[in-house]
């Protein structure tokens, strides 16, 4: 029997991951891994896996997470100039300048 898995997270979404190793925006979500064949060790590959746009001291990056190591994140935690990285809508969601928000 296949299990179904609703995402946690919406596209626009903050989120910051659990080790504090980044807070970024939800571009995209796959409902299991869909990455490179490889092992994923102690993270199960059979949950929510999320892009992040994320912003870091060397600029933005995208991170490939799993649902079970992100958190909400707050709308505080960008920084004054996250203009030059994202757009935001009238109901708070964020999107990369470069992605249509949804």
């Amino acid at each position: 029997m296949t299990q179904v898995h609703t995402a946690r997270f919406a596209i626009g979404q903050i989120v910051r991951h659990r080790d504090d190793a980044f807070r970024g925006v939800v571009m995209d979500v796959d409902p299991a891994y869909d990455g490179p064949a490889i092992d994923t060790g102690a993270v199960s590959p059979d949950q929510p896996f999320y892009r992040v746009f994320a912003l870091g001291e060397g600029g933005g990056f995208v991170a490939y997470a799993a649902e079970g190591v992100l958190e909400d994140g707050e709308s505080v935690l960008l920084p004054d100039d996250a203009q030059r990285w994202f757009t935001v809508d009238a109901e708070g969601h964020h999107a990369p300048l470069n992605e249509a928000i949804h």
